[in-house]
């Protein structure tokens, strides 16, 4: 492991935000790195938790994309849709989500029923 790459959260501190915020009602979308390459600061496996408001617990990037994955997950929370979402530098979104090192990251986004 690089000394840039950020370890990955604790994904049970995750999972227990995503059935505790369930059980109160709240309406969420779960993010799960699916796959890395390059630079990319979380590994495949990381979570991050998302509610309808944009309220959220953990990191797919480290920060790089996580304003745009809560942007999407509130949108997959609106329409009960998952998608997967990818981002890099040979993306058009690649300067503005932050991912300018060179790394590239997908993460797959749905709703938790």
């Amino acid at each position: 492991m690089s000394s840039d790459v950020i370890p990955p959260s604790d994904g049970l501190d995750v999972l227990s935000t995503t059935q505790t915020w369930k059980e109160a009602g709240r309406s969420v979308a779960l993010a799960t790195v699916v796959e890395t390459w390059g630079s990319a600061p979380r590994p495949a496996g990381s979570h991050l938790v998302i509610d309808a408001d944009g309220n959220f617990e953990g990191s797919v990037s480290g920060g790089c994309v996580e304003g745009a994955v809560v942007a999407e997950a509130i949108d997959v929370i609106e329409t009960g849709k998952a998608a997967m979402l990818e981002f890099g530098v040979a993306d058009e979104t690649a300067w503005r989500v932050g991912l300018s090192c060179g790394g590239r990251i997908r993460v797959y986004v749905e709703p938790v029923n």
